[in-house]
């Protein structure tokens, strides 16, 4: 099927992932399997250990609430009798119930994200617990699960205690330089190919990156230090600075698509996935300035730098996090949909334009100094486990073109910018390209008249 992309036309691959360093997920979904059969052998075989308060909590939300009982009762029966599905390439069975899961979730709440597992040949897992719901996410039971706001509440509890762990020192000991860490062979050699790709560069990870590499970890506190790290001053210079009419890129992502003339309300949950303004501005008053609107969305790999710059110099007219969906995905992608037998393992990168309008996401507002331009909207859109999404300005003050706006913590992420039908904007990067278009370079350019 072919979809308009407004100034592209792009023909979405459903059961491919990229392959090249730099993508969200692993390209192949065995991966995620195969990662998650070793957590499964590794809870097997040594025990399941008391569950920690929040997952209590979880066991406790679920067994104490009848609706959800029968959502997480039901789930894990609903996927699939296959082969595929009962059991991972390893021939380790996979997660069968909500008793398991927890179990399992117990261990890899324990654990920073590691690179690799050198012995079985296997890499990252950029979003582990995604992993463990894969499955459950396409069935009708985990559907509606995942779409629950009660569930979400307690979701967010379970992601926000793991954000804790993230941001200890404990946390660190995945950034070593041993086959397993971050700074690593392979995966330094990943990072700095994706950063490098675009402009051409041979910066060395010390180069492009604030650290210190004489420092342990070089320097970085925590997985979400690390995480979260800057660029240097200089290796992202901010496009045409002194004209205004160039837009500048907001974050180190890959084009996923633009469209125009977006709806105001539209059906978001179908297979086409249209843009819906009102629920992706979560209906904010300023919401319906943007019926029309010219939409262009990014997507972050956990390789990538992740925090966001202003497209713009302008003044913040708003900015705020709308609570949403950590792990939903559509029912055409599972076995929810008539007719559909399989479930997508790669649902949640096809989803893109689905999780807009439902995850947990930041928005902000922002009146451009060019008048051609007036309001624009940036939207964060945290994906699966990224529960925090954070925004570093306040409304009211004035920021110059590729100015810090704010960041993502943990995980693979998306992001839009929303230009009002009558602004004319035009020059985005052509939509299937494989390299990241560099944060705060020339994104795209609007005319006057």
């Amino acid at each position: 099927m072919v979809h308009q992309h407004g100034d592209e036309h792009y023909i979405p691959d459903e059961h491919k992932n990229d392959q090249k360093p730099g993508a969200w997920l692993p390209a192949d979904y065995r991966v995620q399997h195969e990662w998650l059969s070793r957590q499964v052998d590794h809870v097997d075989k040594h025990g399941a250990k008391p569950l920690i308060p929040v997952l209590q909590e979880f066991k406790d939300f679920i067994e104490r609430n009848a609706r959800i009982y029968m959502y997480f009762a039901q789930m894990w029966g609903e996927v699939p009798r296959k082969p595929r599905y009962a059991k991972d390439p390893t021939g380790n069975p996979q997660i069968r119930g909500y008793l398991h899961m927890l179990d399992v979730l117990n261990h890899i709440l324990t654990k920073a994200p590691e690179w690799t597992d050198a012995a079985a040949g296997v890499g990252m897992v950029g979003v582990p617990i995604l992993a463990l719901f894969d499955y459950v996410m396409g069935t009708p039971s985990g559907h509606a699960a995942f779409l629950d706001p009660d569930v979400n509440k307690m979701l967010k509890k379970v992601l926000n205690e793991w954000g804790k762990f993230l941001m200890s020192p404990e946390s660190a000991s995945v950034l070593g330089d041993h086959n397993e860490g971050w700074f690593g062979e392979a995966a330094n050699k990943d990072i700095m190919q994706v950063a490098n790709t675009y402009l051409q560069t041979q910066h060395k990870f010390e180069d492009m990156f604030v650290c210190d590499p004489t420092k342990k970890y070089y320097g970085y506190k925590s997985w979400d230090d690390f995480f979260t790290r800057q660029v240097c001053e200089g290796t992202r210079p901010v496009a045409s600075p002194d004209d205004d009419s160039v837009v500048a890129n907001c974050c180190e992502s890959k084009v996923y698509n633009v469209v125009r003339d977006a709806e105001l309300h539209a059906k978001f949950f179908i297979k086409s996935q249209p843009y819906s303004v009102l629920d992706m501005l979560a209906h904010d008053p300023l919401a319906t300035q943007f019926a029309g609107a010219t939409i262009y969305q990014a997507f972050l790999s956990a390789l990538s730098y992740h925090r966001w710059h202003a497209p713009v110099s302008g003044k913040i007219v708003r900015g705020f996090v709308k609570d949403g969906t950590y792990f939903s995905e559509p029912l055409f992608e599972g076995v929810g949909e008539p007719g559909v037998q399989e479930i997508n393992p790669n649902a949640s990168n096809i989803a893109q334009g689905y999780l807009t309008a439902l995850s947990t996401r930041a928005v902000i507002f922002i009146e451009a100094d060019n008048k051609d331009i007036g309001l624009m909207a940036f939207i964060g859109v945290g994906m699966d486990e990224v529960s925090s999404c954070e925004i570093t300005v306040k409304e009211g003050q004035h920021v110059g073109k590729g100015d810090e706006m704010g960041m993502f913590h943990f995980g693979g992420s998306s992001h839009c910018l929303l230009f009002r039908k009558e602004v004319k904007v035009h020059g985005f990067p052509k939509v299937g390209r494989d390299a990241n278009v560099p944060v705060r370079g020339k994104l795209a350019v609007v005319h006057s008249g």
